[in-house]
C-alpha cells in the first residue's frame, strides 16, 4: 500500500495538474463557499449511468426503432447459412480472406471443386454480416443521441459566458463554478461513450474499429482531466461541437439502410458542409484559445500541455477524415454524373467508418462492386 501510496501521489502531484501556488485542498468541493468545484469522486457515475444507457438503447432499438425499419422495408433476415464443415471453418478461423492458393488447397484436401469452396467461402462470410435492420437500428440509436445531446448542450451552453468569448475559460481558472446543468451534461456524454467502448465489441465490426477505440479512449481521457482539473469549460465546448455534425452522419447512414437514396445524398451533403464548419473551424478556434490565449491570461503548467495536445491529437483526427470524406463527396458527385446511378446495395457498403465522432460510409462506390467480387473469389 505505501509504494501505491508514493506512485498515486507521485502521479497527482500539483505540480503537473495545477497552476503554480494551488493545491488539491484549494479546489476541493467546500473548499469555498462562493465556488463550487468539481468533484473527481462524480467519475464513478458515468460507469453504472453507461449500463443505464445500454439498457435504455435495447429498449429503443427493440420496441421502437425495429418495427419503424421493418415498417420501411428494411431486411431483417439473415443470408443462406453455409453447410456445416469443420474442416473449412477452422481455415477460416484462421483467415476469412480467402487467396487462390488456399482454394486450392482446401478443394484438395476436402476433395472438393474450387467453385464449392469459393461459394461456401462467400456464404460464410455472409453469415458473419448484420442484418440491414441491425446496422439501421444502430445509427438511429446514436442519430438520436447525439440530437438530444447538440440541443441540450445549447440551450444549457446559451446563457454561459465562455460559449460567447473563449477566454471566459480562462478568467478566474482554477476556481470556476460547476452548475448542476453542466455536470449532468458531462456525466451523461461520458456514459455514452463508455456505452459505445462496451458495445463496440459486439456492435456490427467496420473497418476503423481501432481507430475509433482511440477516438473514443481520447474522448473519455480529455474528459475525465478537464473534469479533475475543473477545466469544464472548455470541455463543454468541445463536446457540443463534436454533436452536431454526427447527427446528419446518423441521419444519411440511416437513409441509406432505408433505401432512400437521393434523402441520403441530400443528408450526406448537409453533413459534409457542417463538419467542415464545426470540425475545421470552430474546433480550431477553440485549439487556438487554448494554445494562444490561455498562456496571456494563465500561469503555464504540465497538465495544460497534455490537455492540449490530447485537443491537438483530435484535430490530426479530424483532417484525415475531412480528407476521406471529401473523397467520398467527389466520388458521389463522380457516380451521380453518370446516366445510370448504379448504387451498392446495403448489404455490400464498406462499413469504412463511424463518428461521433467517426468517417461516413460512401453512398456511392458501385464502380468497384465487381472488383471486389473477383478478390472474393
Amino acid at each position: 500500500m505505501d509504494v501505491f501510496k508514493i506512485i498515486s501521489n507521485q502521479f497527482w502531484s500539483t505540480k503537473i495538474w495545477l497552476p503554480p501556488n494551488t493545491t488539491w485542498a484549494d479546489i476541493a468541493p467546500g473548499s469555498r463557499p462562493d465556488v463550487r468545484h468539481a468533484d473527481y469522486r462524480d467519475l464513478i457515475w458515468p460507469l453504472p449511468l453507461a449500463v443505464v444507457m445500454l439498457f435504455l438503447r435495447y429498449v429503443v432499438e427493440k420496441y421502437w426503432v425495429a418495427p419503424i425499419g421493418k415498417s420501411l422495408g428494411i431486411k431483417s433476415t439473415r443470408p443462406k447459412k453455409a453447410t456445416p464443415n469443420e474442416t473449412l471453418e477452422k481455415a477460416y478461423q484462421k483467415r476469412n480472406r480467402l487467396t487462390h492458393k488456399m482454394v486450392a488447397g482446401l478443394a484438395k484436401q476436402n476433395d472438393m471443386k474450387e467453385r464449392q469452396i469459393e461459394r461456401w467461402w462467400r456464404l460464410r462470410r455472409a453469415q458473419d454480416k448484420p442484418t440491414t435492420l441491425v446496422k439501421f437500428c444502430e445509427n438511429s440509436w446514436r442519430c438520436l443521441y447525439y440530437l438530444f445531446s447538440f440541443v441540450y448542450g445549447i440551450i444549457i451552453l446559451s446563457d454561459k459566458p465562455w460559449f460567447w468569448d473563449i477566454k471566459h475559460c480562462w478568467y478566474g481558472y482554477p476556481h470556476q463554478s460547476i452548475s448542476n446543468d453542466i455536470w449532468w451534461y458531462y456525466m451523461i456524454s461520458m456514459s455514452f461513450y463508455w456505452a459505445l467502448t462496451f458495445s463496440q465489441f459486439s456492435d456490427v465490426k467496420r473497418k476503423d474499429f481501432w481507430q475509433m477505440f482511440v477516438h473514443h479512449a481520447v474522448t473519455l481521457l480529455l474528459m475525465a482531466l478537464s473534469w479533475v482539473c475543473n477545466l469544464h469549460r472548455v470541455g463543454s465546448l468541445v463536446l457540443v461541437v463534436h454533436d452536431c455534425a454526427d447527427i446528419f452522419l446518423e441521419a444519411a447512414k440511416m437513409t441509406k439502410y432505408a433505401s432512400y437514396q437521393k434523402l441520403c445524398d441530400t443528408i450526406f451533403a448537409i453533413f459534409t458542409v457542417i463538419w467542415i464548419i464545426t470540425r475545421l473551424g470552430f474546433y480550431p478556434r477553440i485549439i487556438y484559445s487554448s494554445s494562444v490565449e490561455a498562456p496571456r491570461i494563465l500561469p503555464m503548467f504540465p497538465a495544460y500541455y497534455i490537455f492540449n495536445s490530447l485537443l491537438i491529437m483530435l484535430l490530426l483526427l479530424h483532417i484525415a477524415w475531412t480528407y476521406l470524406i471529401l473523397q467520398i463527396a467527389y466520388n458521389a458527385l463522380k457516380v451521380g454524373q453518370m446516366e445510370k446511378d448504379i448504387r451498392s446495395s446495403s448489404s455490400e457498403i464498406s462499413e469504412s467508418s463511424e463518428n461521433s465522432k467517426g468517417q461516413p460510409e460512401s453512398p456511392a462506390r458501385s464502380k468497384n462492386i465487381n472488383q471486389n467480387h473477383k478478390q472474393e473469389k
